[in-house]
């Protein structure tokens, strides 16, 4: 069955070269082990393993166990939330960052790394999550592979559903989600060499993540490390703010309010506000930014 399922993967060849790069990357011996078998899978059929967990298996979790396995989910597979400037940074990093078991910035146990060679290799994928729903967001070509091996194997496996993108469309494309109200969030997960491998632009109808987060409990969300501020000298009440917050941090009586619990500081309503009476300020009690550059100035000194 596994040999079957690897020659249908590959099309009927023994290892494709973005295959072998994978492997390399990974060594051997965890490519041999299940969670890059699971890896494999997810990689390699992304649309159809997203659509399967978000519409056939989560809503059959049973009550009773939702909240652990939810809580396995998320150590397993989760995303740092991260603003439109952070994004950016990611996409025209110029050196290379080696930045292992980043724990104050990615609260999980696991799937904590972040490895790139800049400026890195990007490439553009439909999004599983709105290609999950009967009605989805447009446009669904949102999600964006960062650096290698990941790049050239969805490339070499998914030439129909994705390309290569040059810095300048990679920078077009999340100022295009950023007007459009998304957020920009850093994929981790165990089964990605246990590493960070991609910038998704979510929006809150279809986001995967953030269903989970709601409905299940699933914690797959780290906060940006800000909330958001208003000025109440600015602020009309006008509340776009308030139906533009993925995460129903914001509320207007008179003027627009933050619960800063439920803040992940994306920097939607900042984005969204047409008085810019919204800011984003950094908040000590949460995780730190995923600031990259900054992360790399402090490994060099160290």
């Amino acid at each position: 069955m596994v040999l079957a399922l690897w020659l249908f993967g590959e099309r009927w060849r023994l290892m494709r070269p973005s295959t072998w790069k994978l492997v390399r990357e990974g060594g051997l011996r965890r490519f041999l082990d299940l969670g890059s078998l699971h890896g494999y899978i997810y990689l390699r059929w992304n649309n159809q393993y997203v659509k399967l967990l978000l519409n056939y298996i989560a809503p059959c979790v049973p009550s009773g166990v939702r909240k652990h396995v939810s809580r396995w989910v998320a150590e397993h597979y989760h995303c740092k939330v991260i603003t439109h400037e952070q994004a950016g940074d990611i996409i025209t990093l110029d050196l290379n960052i080696p930045l292992r078991d980043l724990e104050q910035v990615i609260p999980y146990s696991m799937a904590r790394d972040l490895v790139l060679k800049g400026p890195p290799d990007v490439a553009v994928c439909e999004c599983p999550c709105r290609h999950a729903r009967a009605d989805p967001c447009l446009p669904t070509q949102v999600c964006m592979l960062i650096g290698q091996p990941f790049v050239d194997f969805i490339l070499e496996h998914n030439p129909k559903s994705s390309r290569l993108l040059t810095q300048t469309e990679a920078l077009e494309l999340l100022r295009a989600e950023h007007e459009r109200g998304h957020l920009h969030t850093a994929w981790f997960k165990d089964a990605m060499l246990g590493r960070f491998y991609a910038i998704c632009n979510c929006c809150k109808c279809c986001c995967g993540g953030i269903e989970a987060m709601k409905r299940y409990g699933a914690p797959m969300l780290a906060s940006s490390g800000y909330v958001a501020r208003v000025d109440e000298t600015v602020c009309t009440g006008c509340g776009i703010c308030e139906e533009a917050c993925p995460f129903g941090a914001v509320k207007i009586d008179g003027i627009a309010y933050v619960n800063r619990e439920k803040c992940m500081g994306c920097g939607v309503c900042a984005g969204q506000c047409p008085g810019e009476a919204v800011s984003l300020v950094r908040d000590e009690k949460k995780c730190a930014p995923l600031d990259v550059r900054l992360l790399a100035q402090k490994q060099a000194e160290m």
